[in-house]
């Protein structure tokens, strides 16, 4: 409710929607509009201040989930099982998603990088509804319509908004998940060759 509130208060103080100077900052330059200068400045520091508590959350737990990967050798133990004794703190895994986050800072547009997540996070919802579909109506025999038309609309859905991602993300996308394909199956045959 307070998000189409917003929106439509924007709307008020900034009709024309097709010629904001940066459509990825549009919220600030209305802010300006409605404002001025100060307030421009204002929510863009604001602005900054949450990105770099979300980035620094996030990459904090980007380094923990490492580390429960390393303690359970999914990945290198002698890496990413590491714990620094003074801090207590998986310091490598920090070292380490800090640099993947500033190479793609550096090497990837903003719109990649939000079609990146887009491309993870809808063909991770498309496998969830699908695993619901599997486990409620096909494994567990439930036959009420709700466990088949849901979990498959939820497909649907989450498949069309995949699959208006730009070809340049789905290519990128392909790409990185290849490469995780080919880690795991590799993990895993030398999981089988120690064993």
């Amino acid at each position: 409710m307070i998000a189409a509130l917003e929106v439509y208060l924007a709307q008020l103080v900034w009709p024309d929607f097709r010629h904001y100077p940066d459509v990825d900052t549009a919220y600030s330059f209305i802010a300006g509009r409605a404002g001025g200068r100060a307030l421009f400045h204002l929510v863009n520091g604001m602005l900054l201040v949450a990105t770099i508590g979300s980035g620094i959350a996030s990459q904090m737990g980007v380094a923990r989930l490492l580390f429960g990967m390393g303690r359970d050798s999914a990945l290198p133990k002698r890496i990413f099982a590491h714990v620094s004794a003074r801090t207590r703190v998986p310091n490598y895994n920090v070292l380490f998603s800090g640099a993947v986050a500033l190479i793609g800072a550096l090497l990837v547009s903003y719109q990649l990088g939000a079609e990146l997540l887009n491309f993870g996070a809808f063909l991770a919802f498309t496998a969830v509804n699908a695993a619901a579909f599997l486990h409620y109506f096909v494994r567990g025999r439930n036959r009420q319509w709700t466990y088949a038309v849901l979990p498959l609309l939820g497909c649907a859905v989450c498949l069309y908004i995949w699959s208006s991602l730009r070809w340049q993300a789905k290519a990128a996308g392909c790409v990185w998940l290849a490469v995780g394909a080919l880690g795991a199956l590799f993990r895993k045959q030398a999981m089988n060759s120690s064993s």
